[in-house]
């Protein structure tokens, strides 16, 4: 007589939820600050906002406690509530769970750098400072090449560590919430491009007049 099989892992759990309505949490702190911050700035810089602080938001108090937890140990072998977070991304990616060096450094660089980078970005926008383009390039640049360098090594490995066998993995831990990291700083640095065209026009155009 065959051995009865194991029963299946449930997909959606308590922590599922918890995890997701977490995200959506961040993400509304973000949009209510930029409301709070942007009431001076256009409509679509206060969505810019939302972006930065939700960016800077999720640095500095899901990531940060991965780069603690990762340093001094492993998230698999951490007992607590963002340890649970990532346990849960952890099923889609297996890399985030026992401190692999590639993740950590980059986590390092994201949370000390990237973090940084938002809250003088977010400065930069509210208060129109002439460095706003600069700062923004340079995190955009940041955020896609951690995204990268994130999954790179491991498509040339054939992708050992991620799990797609699911939709919840694939589309939304793994494609999603890892390609808003792509999709947003994208349109960022096209905006940024945009206002340095209209800018270099606009100077072009004042030493014409001069030149007359």
């Amino acid at each position: 007589m065959s051995a009865p099989s194991e029963a299946p892992t449930a997909l959606f759990t308590s922590t599922t939820v918890y995890s997701l309505l977490a995200c959506g949490a961040q993400l509304a702190v973000g949009y209510f600050l930029a409301q709070l911050w942007g009431k001076k700035c256009t409509g679509t810089d206060r969505w810019v906002l939302v972006w930065l602080f939700y960016d800077a938001i999720v640095h500095i108090t899901l990531e940060g406690p991965f780069v603690y937890m990762s340093l001094f140990g492993t998230v698999a072998t951490s007992d607590n509530i963002f340890a649970e977070l990532w346990k849960e991304y952890g099923k889609a990616d297996t890399r985030w769970l026992h401190s692999d060096p590639t993740i950590v450094a980059l986590e390092l660089l994201t949370v000390v750098l990237d973090g940084f980078l938002a809250l003088v970005l977010i400065y930069a926008v509210v208060k129109d400072k002439y460095y706003r383009h600069f700062v923004q390039i340079t995190l955009c640049v940041c955020e896609l090449y951690g995204g990268w360098m994130t999954f790179c090594p491991d498509w040339l490995l054939g992708s050992p560590s991620l799990n797609t066998g699911s939709w919840l993995y694939l589309w939304v831990y793994l494609v999603f919430f890892n390609g808003v990291w792509v999709l947003v700083p994208g349109l960022l640095l096209w905006q940024s491009w945009l206002s340095l065209k209209r800018t270099y026009q606009s100077q072009s155009a004042v030493c014409e007049r001069k030149a007359q």
